[in-house]
């Protein structure tokens, strides 16, 4: 090349750096970081879960407020004005001024008593609601941080990979090694190119799925390892614990329809009482109303009536057929809420199990891990040294490469089982009762903003 196009070359390299840049800067700038404490704090406080479970409570208060407001009298106006020729077919009444309400109804102390139940049933399913959404957020954000631990680690198994291709091809050409040993060396790289890839995908979508749990969907989100709190150990997650918000709430959804059928049984033959009073202004002066009745002497007169109303049931098979559907109904939800206890009962016992499994499973993985990493130091003492160590065999640049991958493969096992007994923690302190107390202590020892707008350069090679 000429010392002109040198020069030109120097030249284009500037800018050629420049559109690099111009082109990285909106990827840095669209991941930005979120702590633990936030992202839970702004999960509450906008998931859909959560909203529909609190206007349902809404819901549950109104119907409550329903069955005490039926003793509070309502009052309503009718009017209107017109003419009319022959038989008279009512007072013409100019406007009214009514007024009627409940004064007995042996029904209705169950409808209040299966209103109370379905409002306490709607604040323990708020309850539960805020559960799931806590746990969801808690393992999204923790896989979400293994995830970039493990690319982070796996980036580097991916180097020591591509260096292992590279002295094994140096070795073939040099008549030191066969094209066998090349090709599990291409296999090797390309297997961890390929978990690279399905990781990056991993990455994606739970930042996707965290953004939406907290409300900012389309953000690119990623975790702050530090913010993590502690997780309780598995034994103190064990034994018997209280049942959950969604058992309490299918029990009381239950005891609701209970009290609405046994209401609903004690309709017949018993009376109800009611209230009314009326104020009316007639007028006949468009009308031949006094024609027909001619002991209405006045065109315009006053009308006003108050009374006690007495109804007794005596029969009525439309409302039968309805108390026997309730009855039906009040004992399937009976039967639900308990086959909902024993599934839950079981599945805890089985997590309690398999939780203890998983803590074993984490403990040995990390075994596994320090003995990759003291055979690599016993590759590089090896290899540091002049002539080998004393009575070992002499180390090669290839054995050093397959010690690396073979600690970096471990450790990225480490990350897995660690993550599988963090999911199991998290699962054992909903079904325990634990998370609630949990989250408030997390949030109590939490100093982070509502959200950190932090920007990274991306997800980081983080060893574990």
């Amino acid at each position: 090349m000429t010392q002109r196009g040198r020069q030109r070359s120097m030249l284009r390299f500037p800018s050629f750096l420049l559109a690099t840049a111009t082109l990285f800067v909106p990827c840095v700038a669209a991941q930005a970081q979120i702590s633990f404490s936030s992202a839970m704090d702004l999960a509450l406080r906008s998931d859909p879960k959560i909203k529909a479970a609190e206007a349902t409570v809404e819901k549950a208060r109104a119907q409550l407020a329903t069955t005490r407001d039926a003793f509070i009298p309502g009052v309503t106006v009718n009017g209107g004005y017109g003419t009319s020729t022959g038989v008279p077919l009512s007072v013409p009444v100019v406007f009214s001024l009514a007024s009627q309400s409940q004064i007995f109804n042996f029904a209705q102390r169950d409808n209040s008593r299966a209103a109370a139940a379905g409002l306490q049933a709607a604040l323990l399913a708020a309850e539960e609601s805020r559960d799931q959404v806590t746990e969801d957020v808690a393992i999204t954000y923790l896989n979400l941080d293994n995830a970039q631990r493990r690319r982070g680690a796996m980036s580097q198994e991916y180097e020591f990979a591509s260096n292992l291709t590279r002295i094994v091809q140096e070795r073939l050409d040099a008549g030191r090694d066969t094209r066998i040993e090349l090709l599990k060396a291409k296999r090797t790289a390309a297997q961890v190119h390929l978990q690279l890839l399905q990781i990056d995908d991993q990455i994606a979508g739970l930042s996707d799925h965290l953004s939406r749990l907290i409300g900012l969907p389309g953000n690119h989100l990623s975790s702050v390892t530090a913010s993590i709190p502690t997780l309780p150990a598995i034994s103190t997650l064990t034994g018997d614990a209280p049942d959950s918000y969604g058992i309490k709430a299918a029990e009381e959804t239950a005891r609701s329809k209970q009290f609405v059928a046994f209401g609903e049984a004690r309709y017949r033959f018993r009376p109800q009482l009611s209230f009314g009073a009326n104020y009316s202004r007639i007028s006949t002066s468009q009308t031949n109303y006094v024609d027909y009745y001619p002991g209405f002497k006045q065109k315009s007169e006053s009308a006003a009536s108050i009374g006690i109303q007495i109804t007794i049931p005596l029969y009525d098979r439309l409302h039968d057929d309805r108390a026997r559907e309730s009855a039906a109904e009040a004992k399937r939800a009976q039967f639900e809420a308990e086959g909902q206890r024993s599934q839950f009962l079981e599945g805890r016992a089985r997590l309690q199990h398999s939780a203890s499994e998983l803590e074993a499973r984490s403990d040995l993985a990390g075994i596994d891990r320090e003995l990759a990493q003291e055979q690599l130091d016993i590759v590089l003492a090896q290899l540091s040294a002049e002539h080998g160590s004393v009575g070992g065999p002499l180390m090669t640049p290839k054995d050093e490469q397959n010690a690396r991958l073979q600690e970096r493969a471990r450790a990225i096992d480490l990350l897995d089982a660690e993550f599988q007994l963090n999911q199991a923690q998290i699962n054992l302190m909903r079904q325990t009762g634990q998370l609630e107390s949990w989250v408030k202590h997390v949030e109590a020892n939490s100093v982070a903003p509502a959200a950190s707008t932090t920007i990274v350069p991306g997800s980081g090679s983080v060893t574990p």
